[in-house]
């Protein structure tokens, strides 16, 4: 089998994920046939350096020992059971697990099958809490300008990325939208810390007015990443969280993205010292391996819960494949690897790494930025460096981009006019060097 072949086959009958499926009438499908590390590669024996860990998913490399071999140990205990009355010790060990390591308070683990899954999770459980309580009437949601929270109609509702949503506005609940701290939107002169408690005293308004109706705020802590890689200091959430504590409003951290060392921290939330009411988990939960989520909550918001099954106050959501044993144990290997191998120092030197590697592309004449969060880093082109002006969406720019880094032996896919690197955290110096250079030369090309 070649990749011409294998690509055939695929175009038969397959559809797949945010793709304009006529593309591939141009743009070549590549089938890849092994991963390791850092790289992939595909049916003819081309490699390609992971930059964006799979969509993020990726922390410790592909193929990693550790990873693969407690899932095939697993694999000769216990596929999967049902999570409702049954249990089995992969979830248990990983629940203690997550409870030691996250925010102080979060001291109950809801497992989910993916990110969306866990933000619907979270949606429903803020609800139902206040219901239980007898304040029905707190049923509206808080977001944040630019942010995204997963592809399923709650998750979709709850963001406000209009090249997934508007599509579909007719089919989803009205939310409360607040302007984001995203830095890149200062005034001249002003610093980002300015600049979010600016747009924190926007969203204290919303709040104090109608608290009585919102049962909870939900925010991408630091980085919107599906809203081109945007970036905020943490003064917003430490302001927010004691917002939402006064004036009895649940926090919600969706740190599927950023959680597991993106930012710098384990978790986003650390940076600001905040514990939100759910803590939204998934991506690089299990180190890139299999789907799982999940929701991380306080005893205070169990207990709700927690009754006589008669008063009809129990938490009635389930997927067929919660808590799946193999995802699991991937999850605790995981866990594992940041335990032993001080991952979050090396990633320190990595970011570092990174930032000088990039630096140059600051002076260039169609780069309004290179920003940069822990492991987390943005190029953003646009067409006119003084005003900001970005290149219309239809030029498709970072496209151009993309295409060169594969000719090069890299996988660099663009959100819009944003290139970024949130590479496995066993990449070396040297591949970081070799993504920037590759990264400078796809820019050149697509701004001329």
């Amino acid at each position: 089998m070649n990749n011409a072949e294998l690509a055939a086959r695929d175009l038969r009958h397959l559809w797949h994920p945010c793709t304009q499926m006529k593309d591939h009438e141009w743009l070549p499908m590549i089938p890849i046939r092994s991963g390791r590390g850092v790289w992939l590669e595909d049916f003819d024996g081309k490699r390609y350096i992971d930059a964006i860990s799979s969509w993020w998913v990726n922390l410790h490399g592909h193929a990693n020992p550790r990873i693969n071999a407690a899932i095939a140990d697993q694999l000769e205990r216990l596929e999967h059971v049902l999570l409702a009355g049954f249990s089995h010790q992969p979830a248990i060990e990983l629940a203690d697990r997550l409870v030691e390591v996250a925010p102080p308070g979060l001291e109950r683990v809801f497992y989910v099958d993916n990110g969306s899954s866990a933000i619907e999770a979270a949606l429903k459980m803020s609800y139902h809490y206040w219901r239980n309580l007898g304040r029905a009437g707190k049923h509206r949601f808080v977001t944040l300008s630019n942010s995204y929270h997963g592809e399923t109609l709650g998750a979709l509702a709850v963001g406000d990325v209009a090249l997934y949503k508007e599509t579909y506005q007719p089919l989803l609940m009205e939310v409360i939208t607040a302007p984001s701290p995203d830095c890149f939107e200062r005034d001249p002169g002003e610093s980002c810390e300015e600049h979010a408690l600016r747009r924190f005293a926007e969203i204290e308004t919303i709040l104090r007015a109608q608290a009585d109706e919102i049962s909870a705020v939900i925010v991408e802590p630091l980085v919107q990443c599906a809203g081109n890689m945007r970036m905020y200091p943490p003064i917003y959430l430490s302001r927010l969280r004691a917002l939402c504590d006064e004036l009895e409003v649940h926090l919600i951290a969706d740190e599927i993205a950023v959680g597991f060392g993106r930012t710098g921290t384990l978790f986003a939330c650390e940076q600001a010292a905040i514990t939100p009411d759910f803590l939204c988990l998934s991506k690089g939960l299990t180190g890139g391996y299999l789907p799982l989520s999940v929701v991380m909550t306080t005893s205070g918001v169990y207990q709700a819960f927690y009754d006589d099954y008669a008063t009809l106050r129990a938490f009635l959501h389930s997927h067929s494949y919660t808590g799946n044993p193999l995802a699991c144990r991937a999850a605790l290997a995981s866990l594992e690897l940041f335990a032993e191998n001080d991952v979050l120092a090396r990633n320190r030197e990595l970011a570092r790494v990174m930032g000088e590697a990039t630096a140059a592309l600051n002076d260039h004449p169609h780069i309004a930025e290179v920003r940069q969060t822990g492991m987390i880093l943005a190029i953003e082109m646009v067409r006119d460096k003084a005003t900001r002006t970005p290149y219309p969406w239809r030029e498709r720019r970072g496209l151009t981009v993309y295409r060169h880094a594969l000719s090069r032996g890299a996988l660099l896919r663009p959100l819009g006019n944003v290139i970024y690197f949130m590479p496995p955290y066993v990449i070396t110096a040297e591949q970081i060097h070799l993504l920037a250079e590759i990264a400078g030369e796809g820019i050149e090309l697509a701004t001329r």
